[in-house]
């Protein structure tokens, strides 16, 4: 198979051809039809988050035709079309995946950071991980609903069900929840870098009723807000835009340090949250929801080959919506 392969984090991926893998017992080896690339994606290749498996094929917003199933998994599942997320793997005894927060698991493991990812022809995920994707969707637009969907659901759960939904860091994730947002009737705020126009435009396309600067104040004080960007001197200023007794919700698994603040920004009942991967059952959620609403990922789309590139317009901020990947 060709696979892109990080073999030292810090520097670019490597096209590599190597053997096709096989699925042990109650996994499954998909042929990958496509893999949105993850800001987390970013984080690991540039060493924000620590001690990944190296050499490491990157990659967790897959989808794929199962085309061979190891022991112990039912063969129904061959030529289906599957997607798998960022959680790979559970213990499922902890006391975290007895209690249903599998989310926290002590012993997980992650697609793309401590198994191998979709960067890929081919992927072997853990059966029980894997979920039955439309069979007659683009796999295209179905590839960033792995993660950036599923972790914007999480994330707009805990925010709760205030009207009025803040949004910081209008890409892939924050253009597929404020689809979301619009159709359930609440009103999107959506901010932006400073002076970014072209995401401010992106984002009332979509239905947002108002986009701004990150320093900017709303038209109205918000019911909760999503931290997209990963970015920690944003946590003071979306508690400045939060209401009385509002939540704001950092949403990414990475963020830099949040900067000294005024206990007055957090006093007044406000609560300050973290999102932490990803539960079946938020996929189980999501996933209907998405379908309901009628949400339209934004797609750019790469070779495999290209994967440095889509990581460095990631990096850069030059993308509307989600970078995808599609083998050749």
């Amino acid at each position: 198979m060709k696979a892109m392969v990080l073999e030292e984090v810090r520097r670019p991926l490597v096209l590599s051809n190597l053997p096709d893998p096989t699925p042990g017992r109650g996994e499954i080896r998909l042929k990958v039809e496509a893999c949105a690339v993850c800001r987390t994606d970013l984080h690991v290749v540039d060493g924000d988050l620590k001690d990944p498996k190296l050499p490491l094929i990157p990659g967790h917003e897959i989808v794929g035709i199962i085309d061979k199933v190891g022991e112990g998994v039912d063969e129904a599942r061959l030529s289906r079309r599957a997607g798998v997320p960022w959680l790979g793997h559970t213990c499922g005894a902890c006391s975290y995946c007895l209690a249903g927060s599998e989310n926290l698991c002590d012993q997980p493991l992650f697609t793309g950071y401590t198994r191998d990812g979709g960067f890929a022809s081919h992927v072997v995920a853990d059966a029980d991980f894997a979920f039955d994707l439309d069979a007659t969707g683009d796999p295209i637009a179905l590839a960033p609903l792995l993660c950036a969907g599923l972790i914007g659901w999480r994330s707009l759960k805990m925010a709760g069900d205030g009207r009025r939904i803040g949004i910081y860091g209008f890409g892939a994730a924050a253009h597929i929840i404020a689809q979301i947002c619009v159709w359930q009737g609440r009103d999107v705020f959506a901010f932006t870098r400073s002076g970014d126009t072209d995401a401010q435009r992106f984002a009332l396309s979509l239905g947002a009723s108002w986009a701004g600067s990150s320093d900017a104040a709303p038209p109205d004080l918000v019911d909760a807000a999503i931290i997209f960007a990963p970015v920690g001197d944003l946590v003071p200023a979306a508690l400045r835009a939060v209401r009385k007794g509002g939540r704001v919700v950092c949403g990414g698994i990475h963020m830099s340090d949040i900067p000294a603040m005024p206990y007055s920004l957090l006093w007044e009942e406000r609560q300050l949250a973290t999102v932490a991967n990803l539960t079946r059952i938020d996929a189980t959620e999501f996933f209907p929801i998405a379908r309901g609403a009628g949400v339209r990922t934004h797609t750019t789309v790469y070779s495999l080959e290209r994967a440095n590139e889509a990581l460095a317009d990631l990096r850069a901020g030059r993308l509307s919506g989600a970078a995808v990947l599609v083998p050749g």
